[in-house]
């Protein structure tokens, strides 16, 4: 996502995605034109007493609107701190608290396996969200007591407006989020619990499959109520399906160090700065490889892949060679480090393969994506990962 640093609370950097920035003007209209029917639900359920002539008409709704916009959002932000504030007291870094189209996300560096932890992280943001609920609401008995005299009427029934509307969005919120559609925090809830007598792994795939479900369910409800559940829906199916991925695959690897499924230095198809790029292609063919360490009188100096040869026009291959193209700035891994460790700097680099340097700065090996999913597939097939959903090294 893109996105961009509007401040910090408690030193965790808030940030704005720029869908946010479409999705607020949405959200204004929608509670703008809302105005005269949610008026009577106040009415009626918190005997508000408000006039909806007074505020349904000319820029009002808009105005009103965009206020209450922006106040669910920050509810929103309160609700992710809860889960961040919580998170932190655990030990696990929060890098941020993004506000994007769905809502809010907190990044954690990484989720708690211990079941208690995950639960009282995932129900600290629907507290938070009914304790804001609750302090609307108080704000809203109190108002036409404290603004009597000082504002006028339409003044005091915009603010009941969006005082109500506010108590019951962060209420709807906290129940809404509590629906155990993993990964929303109902379905870490449903995870944690689940994991207080199975495996971590089983337990994410079960709490997962019952995400997907709901996501279904809650697709074919909003084809007839609300589009914007088919988008809530899309994302919490990829998401689950996502985190499930990820939590079998950390499973399975767990035990698996780099130095087990790499390909040792020995091994190694290798070139030398004065290569040129033709016969460099032309050995990418022929050995069908499309990277290669750079070693100068054996010792490392670079990375060659076949789009930097190909940034190269076939006329001038022969007069360019590697280290014209190649990179220096080089993604490396320890051989004692974890296979997931690997996996997962691989995806936040959008890269396909780490040079695997020991601790004297030599190169001993190369790990691949087509190494780490080889390595899963055996693992799979060879029974390394019961059907309990641990996951055990093959041997």
């Amino acid at each position: 996502m893109k996105s961009f640093r509007i401040g910090s609370l408690f030193g965790i950097p808030i940030k704005l995605d720029l869908t946010f920035l479409l999705v607020l003007p949405f959200f204004a209209y929608l509670i703008g034109v809302q105005i005269v029917p949610v008026v009577g639900v106040l009415n009626e359920f918190m005997d508000a007493g408000i006039s909806s002539d007074a505020i349904a008409s000319g820029s009002t709704p808009w105005i009103l609107g965009t206020v209450a916009a922006v106040g669910l959002f920050v509810g929103v932000v309160f609700h992710e701190l809860g889960h961040s504030l919580t998170a932190q007291r655990y030990g696990f870094p929060i890098e941020s608290i993004t506000l994007w189209l769905l809502g809010g996300l907190a990044a954690l560096s990484e989720m708690p396996e211990d079941w208690k932890q995950e639960l009282n992280i995932a129900i600290a943001g629907p507290i938070v969200s009914i304790l804001v609920g609750v302090a609307a609401y108080g704000l809203f008995l109190v108002t036409p007591t404290a603004l009597e005299g000082i504002a006028s009427q339409a003044v005091i029934d915009g603010t009941l407006f969006v005082l109500g509307y506010l108590a019951i969005l962060n209420v709807g919120l906290a129940i809404f989020n509590m629906v155990p559609a993993f990964p929303m925090d109902g379905g870490r809830v449903l995870r944690a619990l689940l994991a207080r007598n199975r495996p971590y792994a089983k337990a994410t795939q079960q709490a997962a499959s019952v995400g997907k479900l709901f996501a279904v369910v809650m697709a074919i409800f909003g084809l007839f109520s609300n589009f914007f559940l088919i988008f809530v829906a899309l994302f919490v199916y990829i998401a689950a399906s996502t985190e499930s991925r990820q939590v079998t695959m950390k499973a399975a690897f767990e035990g698996v160090a780099v130095s087990d499924i790499m390909t040792p230095a020995r091994s190694l198809h290798t070139v030398a700065p004065e290569t040129s790029i033709a016969t460099l292609i032309q050995r990418m063919f022929s050995e069908r490889h499309t990277g290669y360490p750079v070693l100068d009188d054996g010792y490392l100096v670079g990375l060659v892949t076949l789009s930097d040869a190909r940034d190269v026009k076939p006329v001038e291959r022969d007069a360019f060679t590697v280290s014209d193209v190649m990179s220096t700035e080089l993604k490396t891994i320890e051989p004692h480090a974890d296979a997931m460790t690997a996996l997962e700097r691989m995806q936040q680099d959008n890269i396909g393969r780490l040079l695997v340097i020991d601790g004297h700065g030599d190169l001993v090996g190369l790990i691949t994506r087509t190494d780490l999913m080889t390595a899963m597939n055996i693992i799979r097939e060879s029974g390394a990962v019961s059907g309990a959903g641990e996951a055990r090294p093959a041997n």
